[in-house]
């Protein structure tokens, strides 16, 4: 149910206006699944261009997944203490990086069989178990024997990302991405004749359209914020610096967690630390960079502290010993703490450092599930939680180098981008894309 819109060329727009909307778009919900573009204006490859008339737009429902006679040559036994996503086997369709997609499944659709087809079916409960939101199934002990194969049929939804576009010639077009069950990606305009003005997030079992699905684009990449003089690098990491000019051996040091040990890159080279001395090598010819990593899954600084002498990821040995010139942090695992506890446990990293002879600068995090931020859905842009706060206010308390990344991963509301996208598990590794605004965030240090 498009409607007509009528169009005013007027004269061309300087290119360097084009990464922010002189006029946000508006949008707005116009039915269950019906959006509605209101009049305005835009620059579309140089032109602006007068959308008169709002224009109403068909969105597709969610992607409804049918899985029948999924063989799995045999079932753990289901593992209640385990974490949901790890309680048993994970159906295919729902499987992330390393976990499952949460609340796609659909449960009443599933049916675990002695065989495929019509063959006799088990009985929740009794033969096995399931956990409904995580879409994880193990047997019972009393139930399917340990060694059978079993065949599942289930429903689930994949989300999808559409793109509301805008052409020089005047349509205004939605147009469907392509559905995935954590990290779908959304359509590309053709930046010579086109625009995205919006996009509609639609999760695997959506319902109906709400607010919370529209995502108007307002500025369409992130720019740093204006600063007087020479990078902040030069006055807070002197010594990284002098040797990145001169030419003189660089040792730049990763430490962290799950996400500095490479979840979820594609490869090395899309880790945010190898991006990170990639860029510095583009930046400064001279430099002579050598790169290692000490990250440690599922741990934070504490875990570190706590290994014994000796353990690979003893702090000593995986951090002090190597004697790097630059240490660069990130820990996600340690959004636990106030900003009290912040100023306490890292004013002590930073003792070490500089007994050494480091500099230090520190990742704020990546954002993750809303649930495990404290945020009440995955439309934010300011970071909820205490310890960014913390790391902001001890970063400048002690002069030390700080790449807010949490501000980047904020501004994709501004986008157009729902964030968890962006995670490959579902909960709280980024994929490329998140490795590289942590890329980013560091090298906007040293430009």
């Amino acid at each position: 149910m498009a409607g007509a819109c009528l169009l005013v060329f007027l004269a061309p727009c300087a290119a360097a206006d084009a990464a922010t909307f002189a006029e946000p778009p508006r949008v707005e919900i116009a039915g269950d699944w019906v959006v509605r573009v209101l009049p305005g204006t835009f620059d579309v490859a140089g032109n602006k261009v007068a959308v008169v008339n709002a224009v109403e737009l068909r969105v597709e429902p969610a992607v409804l997944v049918r899985v029948r006679d999924e063989k799995h040559d045999s079932l753990p036994l289901f593992n209640q203490a385990a974490a949901p996503w790890a309680m048993g086997v994970k159906l295919r369709s729902l499987a992330t990086t390393e976990t499952t997609a949460a609340d796609m499944l659909v449960p009443e659709s599933l049916a675990l069989k002695s065989g495929p087809g019509d063959a006799p079916r088990y009985t929740a409960g009794k033969d096995y178990a399931f956990e409904p939101r995580w879409a994880t199934a193990g047997r019972l002990p009393e139930g399917i024997p340990e060694g059978a194969p079993v065949w599942i049929d289930y429903d689930c939804g994949w989300g999808r990302l559409d793109a509301i576009v805008v052409a020089r010639d005047g349509a205004v077009t939605l147009r469907q991405g392509t559905p995935h069950n954590a990290t779908p990606l959304p359509p590309a305009a053709a930046p010579d004749r086109e625009r995205t003005l919006a996009r509609v997030w639609v999760p695997g079992r959506t319902a109906r359209l709400t607010p919370e699905n529209l995502y108007p684009i307002v500025e369409e990449r992130y720019t740093e914020p204006p600063r007087d003089g020479l990078p902040p690098a030069s006055k807070l990491l002197p010594k990284t610096w002098a040797k990145l000019h001169s030419g003189e051996p660089l040792h730049v040091l990763a430490w962290g967690d799950s996400v500095t040990a490479g979840g979820e890159a594609s490869d090395v080279a899309h880790r945010y630390q190898n991006r990170f001395a990639a860029l510095l090598g583009e930046c400064f010819p001279k430099a002579k960079i050598r790169l290692t990593t000490a990250g440690w899954g599922g741990r934070n600084t504490d875990s570190f502290l706590a290994e014994p002498p000796g353990a690979e990821f003893n702090f000593d040995r995986a951090v002090i010993e190597p004697r790097p010139d630059l240490i660069v942090m990130e820990f996600v695992n340690d959004a636990w703490m106030t900003p009290p506890v912040v100023e306490e446990k890292y004013s002590y990293l930073l003792r070490r450092f500089h007994a050494i002879g480091a500099e230090w600068l520190i990742l704020t995090p990546h954002f993750v599930r809303p649930d495990w931020m404290g945020a009440p859905s995955a439309r934010v842009e300011a970071d909820p939680r205490p310890y960014v706060e913390g790391l902001r206010k001890f970063a400048a308390a002690h002069h030390v180098a700080l790449a807010d990344a949490a501000l980047r991963w904020g501004h994709l509301l501004k986008e157009g981008i729902p964030y968890t996208t962006l995670l490959s598990n579902s909960i709280n590794h980024p994929d490329d894309r998140g490795h590289e605004l942590f890329a980013q965030a560091l090298i906007a240090i040293f430009r």
